[in-house]
C-alpha cells in the first residue's frame, strides 16, 4: 500500500510537470492573470476604537491579501522609538467582532510592551474586503492568520523568525488551527477560546445529538435556497436586544460588551445584524482542531474560571503535546472579562510568553 501511495504521488507530480511544460510558452499571460491583486478598500482615518489611543505607540492602517484573494484591513501598532527588526504578533477576534474592539486593545497593549503588532478584520467583515459580506469559514479564516504572517514576514522592520499570533474567542480556535498548519508561527496565544466547529456541530456542552444536527442542516440548507431565491443573504442577528430578563448570564455578559458604550461598534457583527444565517454550515463537518496535537511551536491557552466557554480551552489543551504548552485559568473571570478588563487580562504573562518564544 505504501509503495502504491508513493507511485500515485509520483504520477500526480509528473502530470503537473507535464502540464507546466506544455504551457511554458504561454507563461507571460498566465502569470499576469495569477498575480496577487489588492482590492481598493476605503479605510476610516479617524480613531474610532472603543479604547483610548496610546501615546506610547505609532498607529497606522495597512492592508494585505490572503490566499483566496481577499484584501484584509489591519491596524498597525509600532512602539515609538522602535529600532531594528522586531518580534511581531498578529491579533484577531472575537468571533463577530472587529479590530476596533478587543483585538485592537490587545494589539496596542502588546505594542506598548515592545512588539510590532497588527489587529486585523477577518475576511468578509469590518473594513476587510471579500463578498458576500458577513460569512465565516474555518478554512478562509484560518488562512487569514497565515496571510497576516505573509505580510509581517516581508516587512523590513520584522524578524521573520519571530512571529506569533493571538486569537480571541472564536479566533482562538482559528489561531490553533493556523499554528497546526503554518510552521512560520513560533508562538500562539488563545484567549477565552471557542471551538467554533464544536459549538456549531454539537451545541453548547455537546447537547445536540445526530437528529438535532440533521434538523439544523435541513433548516440551514432550506435557508440557502431562500437566500438564492431572494438574491440576498439573511442575517442571523447579533447579540439579542432587548435583553430578556431570563437570559443566561453569559448572554448578559455579551450584551454588556457589544450593546453598550463599553464595546459597541458600528461595524461589529455582534453589535448589529450578526453573521449570515448559513455561516454555521461550513463549521458543522470541518473540525478545526483535528491536528492540534501536531503543533510543535509554543502555545499559551488562557481562560476565565467562571466562563461558560471554559471547557473549549481545557479540551483543546488536552490535545496539545510538548513541554512548551501551557493552560492558564484566571480566577473569577468570565468569558468577556478577557475581552477588555485590563486588571483581568494577564498581559504580564502574555508578554513573558512571547519574549521567551520569540527570542
Amino acid at each position: 500500500m505504501k509503495i502504491f501511495a508513493q507511485s500515485l504521488c509520483a504520477a500526480v507530480a509528473a502530470a503537473f510537470l507535464c502540464v507546466g511544460t506544455a504551457q511554458a510558452a504561454d507563461t507571460s499571460s498566465t502569470v499576469s492573470k495569477n498575480m496577487i491583486q489588492k482590492e481598493e478598500l476605503t479605510l476610516t482615518q479617524e480613531w474610532d476604537k472603543v479604547f483610548p489611543q496610546s501615546d506610547k505607540v505609532n498607529h497606522s492602517k495597512v492592508t494585505f491579501v490572503n490566499r483566496y484573494g481577499v484584501t484584509l484591513a489591519a491596524d498597525l501598532y509600532i512602539p515609538k522609538n522602535a529600532k531594528g527588526k522586531m518580534a511581531a504578533i498578529a491579533v484577531s477576534g472575537p468571533f463577530g467582532a472587529v479590530k476596533e474592539q478587543s483585538s485592537g486593545l490587545y494589539a496596542q497593549t502588546l505594542a506598548e510592551r515592545g512588539f510590532l503588532t497588527i489587529a486585523f478584520d477577518p475576511s468578509f467583515t469590518g473594513e476587510s474586503g471579500g463578498h458576500p459580506r458577513y460569512v465565516a469559514s474555518p478554512d478562509i479564516n484560518t488562512e487569514d492568520f497565515s496571510a497576516a504572517v505573509d505580510y509581517l514576514s516581508t516587512r523590513e522592520d520584522v524578524d521573520p523568525q519571530k512571529i506569533g499570533i493571538l486569537g480571541i474567542c472564536g479566533w482562538g480556535g482559528m489561531a490553533l488551527n493556523a499554528a497546526a498548519i503554518d510552521t512560520r508561527i513560533k508562538a500562539t496565544v488563545a484567549s477565552t477560546m471557542y471551538d467554533m466547529s464544536r459549538v456549531n456541530a454539537r451545541g453548547y456542552f455537546d447537547a445536540m445529538d445526530a437528529d438535532a444536527r440533521y434538523d439544523l442542516r435541513k433548516q440551514l440548507n432550506a435557508q440557502r435556497t431562500e437566500d438564492y431565491k431572494n438574491g440576498s443573504y439573511a442575517l442571523a442577528g447579533g447579540v439579542v436586544d432587548p435583553l430578556p430578563s431570563d437570559a443566561p448570564q453569559f448572554v448578559k455578559d455579551y450584551y454588556a460588551y457589544y450593546k453598550t458604550p463599553r464595546g459597541y461598534h458600528k461595524r461589529s457583527l455582534n453589535s448589529n445584524g450578526g453573521w449570515n444565517k448559513t455561516s454555521s454550515l461550513s463549521f458543522m463537518n470541518m473540525p478545526l482542531l483535528t491536528y492540534a496535537d501536531e503543533i510543535r511551536s509554543a502555545v499559551l491557552v488562557i481562560h476565565g474560571e467562571k466562563a461558560h466557554s471554559r471547557y473549549f480551552s481545557e479540551d483543546a489543551f488536552k490535545k496539545l503535546k510538548g513541554d512548551n504548552k501551557e493552560l492558564m485559568i484566571i480566577p473569577g473571570a468570565s468569558h468577556t472579562d478577557l475581552y477588555d478588563q485590563m486588571d483581568v487580562i494577564p498581559f504580564d504573562k502574555i508578554e513573558a510568553f512571547y519574549k521567551q518564544y520569540l527570542n
